[in-house]
Order: C-alpha cells, then sequence, then structure tokens
C-alpha cells in the first residue's frame, strides 16, 4: 500500500511538473508573441507570420542558401558590394515591413543574444543591460579614448611593421611578386595589438586564446538559425559539447593570463583596470572572475576580429580601384616621407580616410544592431510593447539609394570629400561603429589601427586581386570574405 501511493505520488508530481512546463512554453511560444504581435498589427505594423516553435528560421534558412549558392554556381559575377545580400530574408521584409530607429536606453541588448551566445560573451559588455553594462563601460570607456589611444601608437606601428617584414620576406622567396591571403595576417595584426595594449603580452602568448575564440565562434555561427528553439542550448548535442568544452578552455586561457601578469606586477593597461575595478565591488572571487572573463572575451572579440576583417575589405577594394590606391599612395608619400606616421600625419590623410569611411560604409563591422524594448515604449508614433526585438540592418542602410544616391552600391570614396554632412541625406544614417550611448568603445582605436597599417602597406607594396579572388561575402558573426582575400603584392 505504501509504495502504491509513493508510486502514485511520483506520478502525480511528473504530471504536474510536465502540465507546467508545457503551459509555460506555450505562454512563451504562443501566447506572448501572439499578444505582442496583435498589438503591433493594430498600429498597422505587420510582419511574416511565423510558425510554432520555428517561427521563420526556415524561411531564412532557405533564403540564405539561395543566396549562397548564387555565389557558388556564378563565382565570376561582377564584382557587387551589396553587402545585406548575405541578409535576403531582412531585405525582403524590409520593403514589407516597417523598420525604426531609436536611441534611448530603454532599448538593451536582446534577452536572447545573452543566453545564445553565453559561450562567446558571457554577460560582458556587449550583451549586458541596466547597471551591469553602465558600470561596465564607466570602468572600460576612459582607457580606450582618444587620448590613451595615442599612447598606443608605438605598439600599433611595430605590429605593422612586423607584417610588412613577414611579407617582404614571402615575396623575396617569391622572384618580387608574391601571391598572399591577407586575412590571416589582418588577424595576427590585429590580435597583437589587443594583446599587448589592453593585456600586457604578445599575440603569440595570446594566440591559444584567439585560436579558440575562433573555433568557438565557428561553432556557434553554424548554429545562428537554431538560435531562439527553447531549450535547444541544454542539449548535449555534438556542437554543444563541443561549445561547452571550448567555452571551459578560453575561461582557463584568461585566468591564467591574469594570474601570470599578477605576478609580474600589472602596467596600467585594461586589464588592471578590469581587475581593479571588478576588485573594488563586493562580489564573490567566482564572481570577480566572471566579470573579467566575460569582458576579456568581449574586447578579444570585439577589438580582433572586426578590425582585422575591416582591414581585409580595405585592401580588397583598393586592389580593385588601382586609381584610389595611387592616390592613397601619393598622399602617403607626401605627408610623411620615409617615416612612422603620427597622429598629426594621420589627420591629414584626408584620401585615407574618405577610403576607409568609404569601406565601413560597403562593409560595416556590426551589419546589423539589434535591441529589445526593455520597458513598454514610444518611438514616433508607434507604441512597442516591452519584450519586443528591433532590428537596424546598418548593411542596408549603408546603401539605401533614396540616402546615398543611385552610386550607393559603388566604391565611391569621394563622397566623404567633405565629410559624413555631405556623403549622405541623413548623417545619422552613417553608423558603422552603432550609434547612441552604446557606440563601439574601441572605434578610436579601430580607426587609428587601420589608417596606420594601410599608410605603412601602401608606402611599401602595390598589389591587385589574384585571379583565384572569388568575391564571397558570408555572415558569420560578421560580414567576411568566405574564401579569403587572395592578392599579388609586388614590393615597391
Amino acid at each position: 500500500m505504501e509504495i502504491s501511493l509513493n508510486v502514485k505520488m511520483f506520478i502525480s508530481i511528473v504530471v504536474v511538473f510536465v502540465l507546467g512546463l508545457f503551459m509555460h512554453l506555450y505562454s512563451e511560444l504562443v501566447i506572448k508573441p501572439k499578444k505582442l504581435r496583435e498589438m503591433l498589427r493594430k498600429q498597422g505594423i505587420n510582419g511574416p507570420p511565423p510558425k510554432i516553435l520555428f517561427g521563420n528560421i526556415l524561411e531564412i534558412k532557405k533564403s540564405r542558401n539561395a543566396a549562397e549558392n548564387t555565389a557558388i554556381n556564378h563565382p565570376r559575377r561582377p564584382v557587387s558590394h551589396d553587402s545585406a545580400a548575405v541578409f535576403p530574408f531582412f531585405e525582403q521584409w524590409r520593403k514589407q515591413y516597417e523598420i525604426t530607429k531609436c536611441t534611448s536606453l530603454d532599448l538593451g541588448r536582446p534577452k536572447y543574444q545573452q543566453k545564445e551566445l553565453g559561450p562567446l560573451l558571457g554577460q560582458g559588455i556587449l550583451t549586458s543591460n541596466g547597471a551591469i553594462w553602465a558600470r561596465q563601460r564607466k570602468i572600460m570607456a576612459p582607457e580606450l579614448f582618444m587620448d590613451k589611444v595615442k599612447g598606443m601608437m608605438n605598439i600599433i606601428t611595430e605590429s605593422a611593421d612586423s607584417l610588412i617584414k613577414s611579407w617582404k620576406l614571402e615575396i623575396s622567396t617569391g622572384g618580387g611578386i608574391g601571391e598572399i591571403v591577407v586575412d590571416e595576417y589582418m588577424k595576427r595584426f590585429s590580435g597583437d595589438i589587443i594583446s599587448r595594449a589592453c593585456f600586457g603580452s604578445s599575440y603569440y602568448k595570446g594566440q591559444e586564446i584567439f585560436s579558440k575564440l575562433g573555433a568557438l565562434q565557428e561553432v556557434m555561427s553554424k548554429k545562428t538559425l537554431s538560435i531562439g528553439i527553447p531549450g535547444l542550448r541544454y542539449l548535449p548535442t555534438k556542437s554543444n559539447r563541443e561549445i561547452w568544452a571550448l567555452e571551459k578552455e578560453i575561461c582557463a586561457l584568461i585566468l591564467k593570463v591574469v594570474k601570470e601578469r599578477q605576478q609580474e606586477g600589472y602596467d596600467k593597461d585594461l586589464l588592471h583596470i578590469l581587475v581593479k575595478g571588478a576588485k573594488s565591488s563586493d562580489l564573490s572571487q567566482d564572481a570577480i572572475d566572471q566579470f573579467i572573463v566575460d569582458n576579456c572575451r568581449n574586447i578579444y572579440l570585439a577589438g580582433f576580429e572586426t578590425s582585422a576583417v575591416a582591414a581585409s575589405w580595405c585592401l580588397m577594394l583598393l586592389a580593385s580601384n588601382p586609381e584610389w590606391q595611387t592616390r592613397v599612395r601619393d598622399e602617403v608619400l607626401e605627408v610623411c616621407p620615409g617615416q612612422v606616421p603620427d597622429t598629426d600625419m594621420l589627420r591629414k590623410m584626408k584620401q585615407l580616410n574618405m577610403v576607409i569611411q568609404e569601406t565601413l560604409r560597403l562593409y560595416p563591422p556590426s551589419p546589423t544592431l539589434s535591441r529589445e524594448a526593455l520597458t513598454d515604449m514610444k518611438i514616433g508614433d508607434i507604441h512597442v510593447p516591452k519584450g519586443v526585438n528591433l532590428w537596424t540592418m546598418v548593411a542596408t542602410l549603408h546603401t539605401d539609394t533614396d540616402i546615398w544616391g543611385p552610386d550607393a552600391f559603388k566604391f565611391k570614396p569621394e563622397r566623404f570629400e567633405n565629410g559624413i554632412a555631405g556623403a549622405c541625406k541623413n548623417p545619422n544614417s552613417y553608423v558603422p561603429f552603432g550609434f547612441g550611448q552604446r557606440v563601439c568603445l574601441g572605434q578610436n582605436l579601430a580607426m587609428v589601427e587601420l589608417k596606420i597599417l594601410m599608410a605603412l602597406i601602401l608606402s611599401n607594396f602595390s598589389f591587385e586581386l589574384s585571379p583565384k579572388y572569388v568575391h564571397s561575402p558570408a555572415m558569420r558573426m560578421i560580414i567576411e570574405p568566405k574564401n579569403g582575400v587572395n592578392l599579388l603584392i609586388k614590393q615597391l
């Protein structure tokens, strides 16, 4: 009798749990989304009809596959700088449904990003909201102001010199001209700067961290279209097990760097500031470690990957447009003949600045900006309910012919001759580093990196696209050259 009662009680508990779970999932997947869509529909804002559990994932996947197949089947088609083509589904829906933009702090990072990108970014500055985000920004922002970036000029120049020497060596063994896939060199350059300027170590010392982060990013980019499916990230699938293992290894490697730096004695670099800021709080030791690890991952990823990819795209565009390559080279040689460029020289390089701005317009580091309404709010005449996600398609905004003119898809640096205000009808439409209070902290560092690197490359080499180059922008975490940038490089 007692056993029978225990079994019945256990079954009752299981039934209650299953019913509760079902009701919770039904509320989250059906009732709440339906309620939000209805509130927006009443204001005249419609959207593509979703399917239960999968939403619009299947439509998105089909659209992306079609776009990728077009690139594969037509590798020699004329180069198009329509980077928004990697989001064909958004481009289609943008023409049918309304998109808006707002800088209010009531628009924060979407909660799904915090959950789904947790292994890659944790609760660092790129994914956090509210007081946690404000505290992180207060700690890190001053370390990336322009006056601090000026103090990193020697590090940037030394890293660029190392790249120049490696190219000269490779070219000398190839009879005066070399075919180089530049992407890995750009990553090594960017990684060396982040390692040395922010963490007091060389790229080679932090190479394992970059390697593991790259592997983690690659695994997670393959899961992009499954983001949001409830419970999927908890299942011990092959990819999830790989993600968990890489996350654990990255955390251990970063804490090892922290420990070594503490033993060596800190310089006043960003790592020192992070540790000091974390220890000044009431956090437990585990929470302090997590705070440091999360923000180090954010800095490594944001400062490393985006700058490197922007440099690759810039070289591709200069190789495709020899007249602009010549114009910028002549300017560099005039402003700093045989000298290492300093901040005053960089300021005088107007042509180079225009080329970089045009590169960031056509291939923005953040091709999409997603926000979630953290409270019920009003944007213009629209009432946006709490929990609604809003996306700004930067790649589309940067090539809108109504804003930039009929040549919006062309590489035309001269459009920036009179600054951003003179380049388009609405200067707020140019947002390569985001906008509002959540604008990218590292934009000053990124711009100085690009200017110094391009100036030194152009003063030492001429280059053109290799016949092996296939133009195929691909969306991973950012828009990257899927097959790399192959250049034929000649030393001057």
